[in-house]
């Protein structure tokens, strides 16, 4: 064998050896479990100590409760009910409000940030105004959408509307604005249109702008529904969180609260799903290796 040869394959087996893989693999499963236990020994030891302090009374358990009682409260909803009416329609019914808002929002944060991104003369002569309707409390129209809609859903939509369209317009809006120049131009060379440049190439190239907001955006539409359910409704998680409150019901508020946490938890992993799913091009994440 001629002596280039036994070089080159020397040299590509120390490149790569074939353990090497199958290193990396077992180390990432490995953080990835201290990860996870980590985590739940940290719950678990809050819960515990929260749990102690109440019996003990060191914090007040009528003010703080207990997780004890918490769950108590969470397993009386579900087995029997609240008084509003099931537990699993109150979370349908705050879970459709924000899902419907969130969706209004992110369609039209998408398409406004994407068309002020693309048309100079739009972002010069709407930008004001939503740096102006930016800088309100967005909070504060809850009760104004409650004037206006009722205690129907349409008040909660809307005010998760207002709280999910900002930060996804914004990052739409900066997707748009950081785009390659260079791809652009190519683009123009073979012949695009605007509209195929802004189909082929702005919008995918902005589309992991638009999908970080997503990640916040659903938290911020939950926010809009509950507090929408807080100050007036029939139903809803915060229609729950208003009564026990009226009540002096610390468990239940907490049980509420508690409940939101994981519908807002489920949400948050099944975009990282889609996002993992759609973005599967993009290098895996190698800070474990180092």
């Amino acid at each position: 064998m001629p002596p280039e040869t036994v070089a080159l394959a020397k040299s590509a087996a120390e490149a790569d050896p074939p353990d090497r893989t199958q290193a990396r693999a077992r180390a990432a499963r490995k953080h990835r479990l201290l990860v996870h236990g980590t985590r739940v020994l940290l719950l678990i030891g809050l819960i515990g100590l929260w749990e102690g302090l109440a019996r003990a009374a060191v914090i007040d358990p009528f003010n703080f409760s207990m997780p004890s009682k918490i769950w108590e409260q969470m397993s009386q909803w579900a087995l029997h009910g609240t008084p509003q009416g099931s537990l699993w329609e109150q979370i349908w019914y705050t879970l459709y409000e924000a899902l419907l808002g969130w969706v209004i929002g992110v369609i039209g944060g998408v398409v406004l940030g994407i068309a002020l991104g693309r048309i100079r003369f739009l972002a010069d002569v709407l930008g004001p105004y939503i740096k102006v309707l930016n800088a309100l409390p967005r909070i504060v129209l809850a009760p104004i959408f409650l004037i206006w809609f009722g205690l129907g859903p349409a008040s909660k939509v809307a005010s998760a509307v207002v709280l999910v369209f900002f930060p996804v317009f914004f990052n739409a809006f900066q997707g748009a604005r950081e785009v390659d120049r260079n791809l652009v131009a190519n683009s123009r060379i073979l012949g695009a249109s605007n509209r195929q440049v802004t189909l082929q190439v702005v919008i995918p190239s902005a589309t992991s702008w638009i999908f970080t907001s997503l990640h916040v955006s659903f938290g911020f539409a939950l926010i809009g529904a509950i507090v929408g359910e807080y100050i007036g409704a029939t139903k809803g998680l915060g229609l729950l969180v208003s009564a026990s409150q009226g009540t002096f019901n610390a468990a239940g508020v907490y049980a509420a609260m508690a409940i939101l946490a994981v519908v807002a938890l489920l949400a948050e992993g099944l975009l990282a799903f889609l996002e993992r799913r759609l973005f599967r091009w993009k290098p895996a994440d190698t800070s474990t290796d180092r």
